[in-house]
C-alpha cells in the first residue's frame, strides 16, 4: 500500500464515486466524516467513516470478482468495519436511497 496509490485513486474517481463523494460531504455536520480511498490493511475503502466504523464499497459496471470482494469484505469486518456494497446504478440513479441506507447502518449498534 502507498500513499501516492491512494492519491492517484482519490483523483481517478469513476463518475458514480463523484456523486457519492458529494453526497457523503452533507453528512459531516452530522458527525459522519468519510474518507475516500481510504487505506484499510492492504486494501483501499472506496469510502470509509472511522466512527462508527463503516465501510461503503461502489461496485461498477465491470465488477465481476466476487473471490476478491469476499476476501476484501472479510478483512475488514474481521477489522471492526460494516461493509455496505452498491452498484454504480444504485449511485447514479438514486443517491438520495444510498444516503438513507448509509445513515441507517451509522445508527446501527
Amino acid at each position: 500500500m502507498s500513499i501516492e496509490r491512494a492519491r492517484h485513486l482519490r483523483k481517478v474517481m469513476p463518475p458514480s464515486e463523484a456523486v457519492m463523494w458529494d453526497a457523503l460531504r452533507t453528512l459531516k455536520p452530522l458527525g459522519l466524516h468519510f474518507r475516500r480511498q481510504a487505506p484499510l490493511g492492504r486494501y483501499y475503502a472506496d469510502f470509509a467513516c472511522h466512527h462508527p466504523r463503516l465501510v461503503l464499497e461502489i461496485d461498477g459496471w465491470t465488477h465481476d470478482d466476487a473471490a476478491y470482494d469476499a476476501a476484501r469484505d472479510a478483512f475488514m469486518r474481521a477489522s471492526g468495519y460494516r461493509v455496505i456494497r452498491v452498484s454504480n446504478e444504485d449511485v447514479l440513479h438514486n443517491v438520495d436511497g444510498v444516503v438513507r441506507m448509509v445513515l441507517a447502518a451509522t445508527r446501527r449498534d
